[in-house]
């Protein structure tokens, strides 16, 4: 049975046909939807919204004293009461959508992309955002107005790409940084259920027939988590959860797995994740090191536990060499050919 391939996002590639061509060249056959590799100023997952939120005239950035940061988190201005006060005008997102949907557009019509292939868009969690950039004081009003803004960025996306050929991946990032405990809590007891309910609500705010994913994710500075799961305890309790609480459809759920885990205890967890047929579990158990034996001996642990499954890298491939993406490419397509 051939394994569909999920590719993350980003890439090392110079614009959006660079990374159309160099995916279908290597991956047409196995590839459900298809990214732009978010070249250019987005090549660094959301650093780019900080000036965002700089120009939003209701956040201010916070004075430290005899703190070196390198960039200052934000603070809502004073008397502002509620997040429909705070606005952002333009996140970015929608310009960049639609600039690369005409060039994905483009290479349908010429028939180098499939028909059957989506153009996928991936999105930052507004938590995520906020964990990064705002005070803890003021992130409940910011997460507020920052979904809005994202609906708005949405709803301008499709104004001019078919909802039918649109595919968003929400990146739920920070979220696993606050369930291991490593940044600080500002949302209390119940994390789980107050995390999922967020992110629920996300899927919900996509609208049919546009489709709308998980990327879960355990970052990827310096090609390093920002800690190592023990297991996939946390990437299941977080799944399950949602996929119970979204009244829309969740098309595909992406989990990380470290290069060094293949063995069974990382992905037994996995024995209770329970997703309903319409919707895709990736892997993110591709890597170079190791190369296609490493991948294989992963493949084979979490095979003992799940048997549905399709192949991704742990994380986007912005961080890599140009030169050895194509051969991680072809190790996907190899692999997902013979299985």
């Amino acid at each position: 049975m051939k394994r569909s391939v999920h590719l993350v996002g980003s890439a090392p590639v110079e614009n959006a046909e660079d990374m159309f061509r160099l995916s279908m060249q290597h991956l047409g056959d196995c590839l459900k939807r298809l990214p732009d590799g978010e070249a250019g100023e987005r090549d660094t997952w959301i650093r780019w919204q900080y000036d965002k939120i700089e120009s939003c005239a209701q956040m201010q950035q916070t004075k430290l004293e005899n703190v070196y940061v390198p960039r200052p988190p934000f603070t809502i201005v004073e008397g502002i009461q509620t997040a429909d006060e705070i606005e952002f005008f333009n996140l970015g997102y929608a310009d960049a959508a639609i600039e690369s949907w005409l060039v994905f557009q483009k290479l349908a019509d010429e028939g180098l992309i499939k028909n059957n292939i989506r153009f996928q868009v991936g999105l930052p969690t507004p938590l995520s955002v906020a964990i990064f950039y705002v005070e803890s004081g003021s992130r409940d009003l910011f997460e507020q107005a920052y979904q809005f803004a994202l609906k708005s960025e949405l709803t301008r996306m499709l104004e001019h790409i078919p909802g039918e050929k649109l595919s968003i991946q929400w990146e739920t990032v920070s979220e696993f940084a606050l369930l291991e405990g490593l940044m600080e809590n500002h949302l209390g007891d119940n994390l789980i259920e107050k995390i999922t309910d967020r992110v629920a609500r996300l899927i919900d705010l996509v609208p049919d027939p546009a489709e709308a994913g998980l990327h879960f994710c355990y970052g990827d500075s310096g090609h390093k988590h920002f800690c190592e799961p023990k297991d996939t305890g946390f990437l299941v309790q977080l799944a399950s959860a949602v996929v119970e609480k979204a009244e829309s459809n969740i098309a595909w759920i992406h989990m990380p797995v470290p290069k060094e885990r293949d063995d069974i205890e990382y992905f037994a967890p996995l024995e209770d994740l329970n997703l309903p047929d319409t919707t895709d579990l990736y892997l993110g158990l591709v890597h170079q090191t190791g190369g296609k034996k490493g991948t294989l001996s992963r493949m084979s642990a979490a095979s003992n536990i799940v048997s549905k499954f399709g192949l991704a890298t742990e994380c986007g491939l912005g961080r890599r060499d140009r030169d050895s993406i194509p051969a991680l490419l072809q190790q996907h397509a190899e692999i997902a050919n013979s299985n």
